[in-house]
C-alpha cells in the first residue's frame, strides 16, 4: 500500500509521548538508595558530634575541677611558707626558735596531706631547720634550681621548680618556696614546701579515666610536673613543643582540642586550663578510642542495616524495572498489533492498496489543505475492460489475480510520497493525487495504462486479446463548487466516457 504522507498519517498511528518509565524506575530506585545512605551517615555523623560534645563537657569539667584543686593545694602550702617567712624576720633563727619551728613544720606536713616536707635554709644553702627533725651532715641545697632562682630574683612571691628527687626520701617531689630577706631587704635565705608527687597520683586516681586516658599538670614553658599514667621518664619531661602549648595555650587559657600526644602518640581529647594564680597548666585526657568505641560499635550496625537495606532495595528495584521492562515489551507489541489492525482495516487485504474508508479519510484532509493553500488536486478513476467476461472464462481466482496484477501495475507507476492508490471497489481503481494538474493526472494515467498492457495478460474477450483498462481523469482546485462530491463524479464521468469512446484509452473531464 502507499500510505499518504501528510496528516492522514498522523491519524494513522501516532506513537504515545510520555516520560521514559524504566528510566525514571531506575532513577527513583538510586534516589532511595543514596537517602537511605545519606541520612543514615548523617545520622551516624550527627551521633558521633554528640559524643564528642558531650566529652568536651566532661574534660572542661574535669580540667576545672583539676584546676581548681591544684589552686588549693599550692595556696595551703603557700600559707605555710608566708606564716614562716613572717616568723623568721620577726622572732629570728635562735636555737629556741629553731626547735619550736622544727615541731611546727613536723605538724604542717601531718596536717597537709599534699605535703613530703618542709625546710628553711640560710643565704648560703644549709639547712637550718626541716620537718624531718634530723639534720643531715654538711647539708646544703645551694644547687638547687629554686635556690638560685631566689638568689638571683628580688621577686618575694612564690616559686614553683621543676620535680625532682628529694634528697631526704629520694621520692619525686615538687618544691614550692618563696625567698627570705633580712632587715635590710638582701637575701638572706630560702623557705621550701615539697609537694608529694604520690599525693597527685591519689588524687588524679579518684577520676574516671579509660586505659588510655591521661591526667597532667606542668608548668607553663611545659615542663611535666605530675602525669598520670605515671613513669619517671615523664616526669620532667617537656611537651612546649606539642600543639596545645603551640597552637591553643598561646591564643586562650582554656578550652578543649583533640590532639595526638608527643609522649605515646595516643590521639585525645584534651580538656585543658591555665591556672591565674600560678604559672601552671591542667589537662584532662580521653582517648579517642574509649570515646568513639560505643559510636563504633553501633556504626557497624547500622552499616550492615544499611547496606542491607540498600541490597533489598536494589533486589527489589531489579524486580520492579524487570516488571517494567516486561510492561513496555508487552505494550509495544499490543501497539505493534494494533497498528497492524489499523493498517488492515485501512488497506484491501487481496492488493495490498488503501481502502475507501482510507482514501475517504485522506480525500477530506486533503481537500481542506489544498483549499487553504489554492493548490490543484487530481483524481484517476479506472476500470478493468470486459472484467465480467474475464470472470467468466477464467474462473473468479484468474480474476482475482489479474486485479491484484493491475494493482502492482498501478503502484508501480506512483513515484510520489504523498499519491494513493486505492482500491475502490471490485475491479475499479482510484489515484489520488495532492498537488498535481489534470496534465500530470493525464500523464500518469497513459503511464499505468501502458504499463498494464506491458504485462500481455491473456482476455480472450477483448479485442486486443489481453487485458486492458480504462482512465478517467479530473482536476480542480477545491472551492464550494469544487466538492468532494463533484471529483468522484467528474473523475467518474470522464471513466465512462473512456468506456463509451473505445476503452483502452485515458480521458480527461471536458
Amino acid at each position: 500500500m502507499n500510505s499518504h504522507n501528510d496528516d492522514s498519517k498522523v491519524d494513522l498511528v501516532q506513537p504515545i509521548k510520555r516520560a521514559p518509565v524504566l528510566w525514571l524506575a531506575v532513577v527513583a530506585i538510586f534516589f532511595v538508595c543514596v537517602s537511605i545512605v545519606t541520612f543514615n551517615l548523617w545520622q551516624l555523623e550527627h551521633a558521633k558530634e554528640h559524643e564528642l560534645h558531650q566529652a568536651e563537657i566532661s574534660t572542661t569539667n574535669l580540667s576545672k575541677s583539676l584546676a581548681q584543686q591544684a589552686e588549693d593545694t599550692f595556696d595551703e602550702a603557700d600559707v605555710i611558707l608566708v606564716d614562716l617567712v613572717e616568723r623568721i624576720q620577726v622572732d629570728g633563727l635562735a636555737p629556741a626558735q629553731v626547735d619550736r619551728l622544727e615541731k611546727l613544720l613536723a605538724r604542717h606536713v601531718v596536717e597537709t596531706e599534699q605535703l613530703q616536707g618542709v625546710f628553711v635554709y640560710d643565704r648560703a644553702g644549709n639547712w637550718i631547720v626541716s620537718s624531718f627533725g634530723i639534720k643531715p651532715p654538711n647539708a646544703n641545697n645551694a644547687d638547687r634550681e629554686y635556690f638560685k632562682y631566689h638568689e638571683q630574683n628580688a621577686n618575694l612571691g612564690a616559686h614553683i621548680g621543676k620535680a625532682v628527687r628529694s634528697r631526704t626520701t629520694n621520692a619525686w617531689v615538687i618544691p614550692f618556696s618563696r625567698r627570705v630577706n633580712d632587715a635590710q631587704g638582701n637575701f638572706d635565705g630560702v623557705v621550701l614546701a615539697t609537694l608529694d608527687m604520690k599525693y597527685f597520683d591519689r588524687f588524679f586516681d579518684r577520676f574516671h579515666m579509660d586505659d588510655e586516658g591521661a591526667i597532667f599538670l606542668s608548668m607553663t614553658d611545659g615542663t611535666i610536673l605530675a602525669r598520670r599514667p605515671f613513669t619517671d621518664d615523664v616526669i620532667g619531661k617537656s611537651i612546649a613543643k606539642g600543639e596545645m602549648f603551640t597552637n591553643y595555650l598561646s591564643k586562650s587559657m582554656s578550652g578543649t582540642a583533640m590532639l595526638t600526644s608527643i609522649i605515646d602518640n595516643v590521639t585525645r581529647l584534651y580538656g585543658y586550663r591555665q591556672l591565674e594564680k600560678y604559672p601552671l597548666v591542667v589537662a584532662a585526657a580521653l582517648s579517642e578510642e574509649s570515646l568513639l568505641q560505643e559510636w563504633r560499635a553501633n556504626s557497624y550496625k547500622s552499616l550492615v542495616i544499611i547496606v542491607s537495606a540498600v541490597i533489598a532495595n536494589i533486589l527489589f528495584g531489579m524486580v520492579l524495572v524487570q516488571q517494567i521492562r516486561f510492561g513496555l515489551q508487552a505494550e509495544t507489541k499490543m501497539r505493534i498489533a494494533q497498528s497492524a489492525l489499523e493498517k488492515l482495516a485501512l488497506q484491501d487485504s487481496m492488493t495490498g492498496l488503501s481502502n475507501r474508508r482510507h482514501f475517504e479519510r485522506v480525500l477530506n484532509i486533503e481537500f481542506r489543505r489544498s483549499g487553504r493553500r489554492k493548490k490543484p488536486l487530481s483524481l484517476i478513476m479506472l476500470d478493468i475492460d470486459f472484467f465480467k467476461s474475464f470472470n467468466d472464462a477464467y474462473g473468479h481466482f484468474a480474476g482475482d489475480q489479474c486485479i491484484v496484477a493491475v494493482a502492482d501495475s498501478l503502484r508501480a507507476c506512483l513515484n510520489r510520497a504523498g499519491d494513493l492508490a486505492v482500491r475502490y471497489g471490485g475491479e475499479e481503481m482510484a489515484i489520488f493525487l495532492p498537488d498535481n494538474d489534470a496534465e500530470g493526472a493525464f500523464a500518469l494515467s497513459e503511464k499505468i495504462r501502458l504499463s498494464i498492457l506491458a504485462r500481455q495478460i491473456p482476455h480472450a474477450d477483448n479485442p486486443l486479446g489481453i487485458v486492458t483498462v480504462s482512465l478517467g481523469c479530473y482536476s480542480c482546485v477545491p472551492d464550494e463548487q469544487n466538492t468532494i462530491e463533484t471529483l468522484i463524479q467528474r473523475a467518474d464521468a470522464a471513466l465512462y466516457s473512456a468506456k463509451k469512446a473505445g476503452r483502452n484509452m485515458s480521458r480527461v473531464f471536458e
